[in-house]
């Protein structure tokens, strides 16, 4: 019996318990995505390969089995890269299937003919393709386990152009079943006692929860070593809801505080990059203590020498340093010196964010959207989070009470995610836990990045809210009035400012092209009418554009994430 590349790719997918497929068809591509609906994966055609591989991957960090991205050869695997790019540099499994040129047309000049393997190196665990046919069962279960095993990232397989409709008798192949689960590894017991003691020493703790601990579904342990120990912890952005934003140890209202005045901090899969300021001053303290627990062994000491160090999976060892601690107790003072600074700090911060979030002024702020937004908004929505301004200040005013239900630009600040990311949660949690509701909160400027997924969203009937917080440009815009006068000047490539975007633009508009529902708000009662009315119906796509002060900011923050540039 015969069976042609494209089924076999899409069989061994399946062995691989691969669920979810996104792409854009198109030679010679097209049967691969025919093939796998075929075997009851679930293909979902997007109308960019950017967004397309985001959304894989946003499936590969939800469900802890990689998505699969499929991309014609060419310009459609050079627009993946971004996707794969993002998978790595936030550690999620991904797979890339990308069609290339035929083989016996190689070095010819073929159609889209480019060196994919080679180019997909700097990006990828793994960049592969199968030497025959009946080695693509075997190479899709090595890019799989890859993805997963270790710290999980992409893989790249390139198919030529004609193993596609090629066929092969099926008795020849290799067929390969599904691979083990990820390994789980533990800790040394002497590192383990060692950074219980530092602990049990310190005076000022931290524990800081990153993304790593959220992939790793360690959020029962966390929880259970934050209430024995009574430490003060911090959530990296994607980690926020491992442990619930309203816990009363949560101390990211007072972050810089936390930050400069620890003397032992915890790392639980986050990682001391940009985003944690290195671990460096004048962030932190010199003589910082850091316990480093990651699952990568070449992470550990990067940028600090680290006081202990716990190579292993970030659920297992919080479950030995609990072991440890119930041999020996330990629980930090509630009436602390450290605790009363921090608190006092927390309520500092919460009374500005408060000020400016009752502000009656119109046109409206962000504070005043977002205090809106989170009253209304079910607890337990997956939120995704995109832009400058709106994404900062969202973090800091949209609370999360569960694990892995806020999606963001991540290590990578990547603009452009926000539409992939929400099709991919929608899609999930369609099938995981029905009735979940998935909240896009954009800025304007993100939102153009990956705009016409709007299509693919009501193409799927995904009951997708987008919010648009538009500030008519990137950081900042102008109002009409200004525009108008600006364009006085001449040509508006000389003259408008580059952070400009068109003033009062309808992107709602863009939902009811395609029979969704779009709203456009101006004031907190409009807004609050919009997003009652969107939230209720649970069947229908929305957009909501916020129209908001084009001079409006973050408030001069204690504690700006993000130095650079504020992405």
């Amino acid at each position: 019996e015969a069976v042609s590349g494209a089924q076999l790719i899409a069989e061994s997918l399946k062995a691989q318990n691969i669920e979810y497929m996104f792409g854009i068809v198109g030679i010679p591509v097209t049967e691969i995505a025919i093939a796998a609906q075929a075997v009851g994966i679930k293909y979902v055609g997007m109308r960019n390969e950017q967004a397309a591989c985001y959304a894989a991957s946003a499936v590969g960090y939800l469900t802890s089995r990689p998505g699969v991205c499929l991309v014609v050869s060419g310009p459609g695997f050079l627009h993946a890269l971004g996707g794969m790019a993002n998978a790595t540099m936030n550690c999620w499994p991904l797979i890339v299937i990308g069609g290339s040129s035929d083989r016996n047309q190689e070095t010819m000049g073929a159609f889209q003919e480019f060196p994919q393997v080679e180019a997909g190196r700097l990006y990828n665990k793994l960049s592969v393709r199968p030497s025959s046919l009946e080695a693509i069962p075997a190479v899709i279960e090595k890019a799989v386990r890859t993805s997963l095993y270790g710290r999980p990232g992409s893989c790249y397989i390139d198919i030529p152009g004609d193993f596609v409709n090629l066929q092969v008798n099926k008795s020849s192949v290799k067929y390969v079943e599904c691979c083990l689960q990820p390994p789980i590894c533990t800790a040394e017991h002497s590192a383990v006692s060692e950074a219980v003691s530092i602990v049990a020493r310190s005076k000022q703790p931290l524990l800081i929860i990153g993304k790593g601990a959220a992939y790793s579904h360690a959020e029962n342990n966390i929880r259970k070593l934050v209430d024995l120990c009574g430490l003060p912890f911090l959530p990296t952005p994607m980690a926020k809801g491992v442990v619930p934003d309203n816990h009363p140890n949560c101390v990211a209202a007072a972050r810089s505080t936390a930050l400069q005045h620890a003397d032992v901090i915890i790392l639980l899969g986050a990682r001391l990059n940009w985003i944690l300021h290195f671990g460096l001053p004048p962030r932190f303290r010199q003589d910082v203590k850091v316990i480093q627990i990651d699952i990568c062994a070449e992470e550990l000491g990067n940028n600090v020498r680290p006081a202990a160090v716990l190579l292993g999976d970030i659920n297992a060892v919080t479950k030995q340093l609990l072991e440890e601690l119930s041999r020996r107790p330990l629980k930090y003072p509630s009436n602390s010196e450290w605790w009363k600074r921090l608190r006092e700090k927390i309520m500092n911060n919460e009374e500005r964010s408060k000020g400016l979030a009752l502000q009656k002024s119109l046109p409206m702020n962000y504070y005043t959207v977002f205090h809106h937004i989170r009253e209304l908004i079910p607890k337990d929505c997956i939120l995704v989070s995109e832009g400058a301004n709106t994404m900062d200040i969202g973090r800091t005013m949209l609370p999360n009470y569960h694990p892995r239900q806020r999606l963001d630009a991540g290590t990578f600040g990547t603009m452009g995610v926000g539409l992939g990311f929400a099709i991919a949660a929608a899609m999930v949690a369609k099938d995981r836990t029905p009735g979940k509701q998935v909240i896009c909160i954009e800025g304007d400027s993100a939102f153009g990045f990956s705009g016409m997924e709007v299509e693919t969203i009501c193409r799927y009937n995904l009951p997708i809210l987008i919010i648009v917080v538009n500030n008519n440009g990137i950081y900042t815009g102008l109002d009409a009035d200004a525009w108008k006068e600006m364009l006085k000047f001449g040509d508006p490539a000389t003259c408008i400012p580059p952070v400009s975007l068109l003033p009062n633009s309808h992107y709602e508009e863009i939902m009811s092209a395609f029979g969704g529902k779009g709203y456009c708000v101006k004031t907190p009662k409009e807004l609050q009418n919009a997003l009652k009315a969107s939230v209720t119906d649970k069947q229908t796509p929305s957009l909501i554009n916020v129209m908001i002060d084009p001079q409006s900011e973050r408030k001069k923050q204690e504690f700006p994430w993000l130095t650079r540039s504020n992405l």
